[in-house]
């Protein structure tokens, strides 16, 4: 006899929708969105600078990617 949980996989179900990506700190911004992307490809993935003022309203369909680091050299033009 399986068990529930065994039954669920069977038939379809399977884990939930991952919603922490750990092992992509450390990526670029490229990486990442495209790793987000194809994992769950519904998602808005909005790259947002550390210390940037963000609305406080939870939003299932959308993954923040915190930044903090300058890439190029800034440049008046």
């Amino acid at each position: 006899m399986s068990s529930p949980a065994a039954e669920s996989k069977a038939c379809g179900g399977g884990a939930p929708p991952k919603t922490e990506w750990p092992e992509l700190v450390g990526c670029t911004i490229k990486e990442a969105t495209e790793r987000i992307k194809a994992e769950r490809p519904e998602l808005d993935v909005v790259p947002i600078t550390v210390g940037s003022a963000t609305d406080k309203m939870y939003n299932t369909s959308r993954v923040r990617i915190w930044v903090d680091t300058v890439v190029e050299v800034p440049r008046v033009g």
